[in-house]
């Protein structure tokens, strides 16, 4: 009888729902297309700069996959990536996270707000339903759950 081999903890991600991003790219390409199409200046210019911004926030939404991620183990670890690069995160770096509410097109939408010490600075990071494809409380528990935040 062989030794089972180790099998790594499962990896919990968030991210923005890719069928959303492929959407903003559609609403992109097709703005671009308008823009092309327009035989008015002004015209073309408006919907080329939204075409720019369609397909540049789609962009940014697929290059920042998966946006937040949590390790699991015996020593957690979370894993936030930007469109730099990603970084990594224990529970002792981890000093504060918790929901906030932010009053947005007249109305209040809860924020996950994690702050960590990076290398020797604050940094404060905020993550919306945009970011995460879930609600930020469930992800708040889920860190709750793992260690890596703490109940106020």
């Amino acid at each position: 009888m062989e030794p089972e081999a180790s099998i790594p903890p499962p990896t919990l991600t968030w991210a923005t729902p890719t069928p959303t991003l492929i959407a903003v790219t559609v609403g992109g390409v097709i703005l671009t297309g308008a823009a092309v199409l327009s035989t008015d200046g002004a015209s073309r210019l408006l919907i080329g700069l939204a075409a720019t911004g369609l397909l540049g926030l789609a962009l940014l939404g697929f290059r920042q996959r998966p946006r937040l991620a949590i390790l699991p183990g015996a020593h957690p670890r979370l894993v936030v990536r930007s469109v730099f690069g990603t970084a990594e995160y224990t529970s002792e770096q981890i000093m504060r996270a918790r929901i906030v509410g932010y009053r947005r097109l007249g109305r209040k939408l809860p924020m996950l707000e994690i702050d960590v010490d990076d290398e020797g600075s604050e940094r404060l990071l905020i993550f919306g339903r945009w970011d995460l494809g879930t609600r930020p409380e469930d992800v708040f528990d889920t860190l709750v759950e793992h260690g890596l935040a703490r109940l106020a």
